[in-house]
């Protein structure tokens, strides 16, 4: 009897490395679990259409002719692959070990994405409450100077001098507000940066571990085939079984096997530099919180040394009794005032990118 061998699973190969390919293309965005769950449930139902297709057997029908000059013969019957039912199972395998790596790149992106907007917002709702507590101080200063007016000890241009830094304090806080309001910040990722980064590394092992099992099944294979024959011309008796194993091995198994290997090695080394990949920004993360805190650290000393100048100032003028010295001391609190911000300010990013640094790196 003839041989009935099987087409080549080609779509099988091209779909896995297609996803391979497309999971560093990751949106910057998500929306969180439920874009995770609707990713793991198309690559599933994807995965369970070509395990179904590989489980299955084939109808095969056709004629032959005997090379032993005997009649026409028409077959048919079944053909099934051992190969395919083990493509089968490394096929769901390597569609849940790709779920698994999206959802780890997912967290691991959010997380690096969104760091610096997450601090950036706890630091500005920081500024609020130190624009807070300046304008109650500033209203009570306003207050004093306010008698000081009535009892004439102080000139209405000098109080209203008070009334400017009041706007600007209000106008500080309107900014911070508005600033906070156009900073978005999903609800991240409780892990450190490093902890998402090696479970993505090691869910990126993994998946491309499935894929490779899944590729090395293409070595081998074992085809059965059963059905029936009947002579067509003449019609003589009735149909007869047959049954057929083909044995197949591929001579180019152990080249392929290498090239693969080092496939893996060389896909390693790329994900270690890609552009956009969470390793690679992970690593920029980094730099930028080392450059943000070089910033923050010289901002602090040069407010600090403005604010030793001011309280030098405060120590030398002493107790005001002329309305000269009195409007100077004025000038001198506001300073403060608007200075203890900044300090406040300065003093907390300082702190939260320092502590946010050594918990993540």
């Amino acid at each position: 009897m003839p041989s009935f061998p099987l087409k080549p699973q080609q779509f099988l190969r091209i779909f896995f490395v297609g996803l391979a390919l497309a999971t560093p293309l990751i949106p910057s965005a998500r929306a969180g679990d439920e874009d995770q769950q609707a990713y793991c449930k198309y690559v599933t139902q994807q995965a369970a259409a070509q395990r179904d297709l590989l489980r299955t057997p084939d109808a095969i029908g056709g004629f032959t002719q005997p090379n032993t000059g005997l009649p026409t013969q028409v077959v048919w019957g079944l053909t099934g692959s051992l190969s395919n039912v083990r493509k089968g199972t490394l096929t769901m395998d390597a569609a849940r070990k790709d779920c698994e790596l999206y959802s780890a790149t997912a967290s691991a992106q959010q997380a690096i994405q969104y760091a610096i907007p997450n601090l950036e917002k706890q630091a500005l709702q920081n500024r609020l409450t130190l624009i807070q507590r300046a304008s109650e101080n500033l209203d009570t200063l306003v207050a004093t100077t306010a008698k000081m007016v009535d009892a004439q000890n102080m000139t209405r241009p000098m109080a209203f001098a008070l009334q400017t830094t009041k706007i600007k304090l209000e106008a500080d806080r309107a900014d911070t507000q508005s600033k906070i309001a156009a900073i978005y910040t999903p609800q991240l990722n409780d892990k450190p940066v490093k902890d998402l980064v090696a479970e993505k590394q090691a869910r990126e092992v993994n998946e491309r571990t499935a894929i490779y099992k899944l590729n090395r099944q293409n070595d081998w294979d074992v085809a059965l085939s059963v059905g029936a024959h009947q002579q067509v011309n003449p019609l003589l008796g009735g149909p007869g079984a047959y049954g057929e194993v083909t044995v197949s091995y591929n001579l180019a198994s152990h080249a392929i096997n290498k090239h693969l290997d080092q496939s893996a090695a060389a896909y390693d080394d790329w994900k270690k530099v890609q552009e956009g990949d969470v390793i690679r920004n992970a690593d920029v993360l980094k730099q930028q919180l080392v450059d943000t805190i070089s910033v923050q650290d010289n901002r602090l000393k040069a407010l600090q040394e403005q604010q030793k100048q001011i309280e030098n100032n405060l120590q030398l003028l002493g107790r005001a009794e002329t309305s000269a010295a009195l409007d100077f001391g004025n000038q001198l609190s506001t300073a403060k005032l608007v200075l203890q911000i900044e300090i406040g300010d300065a003093t907390f990013r300082l702190d939260q990118l320092k502590d946010f640094l050594s918990r993540n790196f």
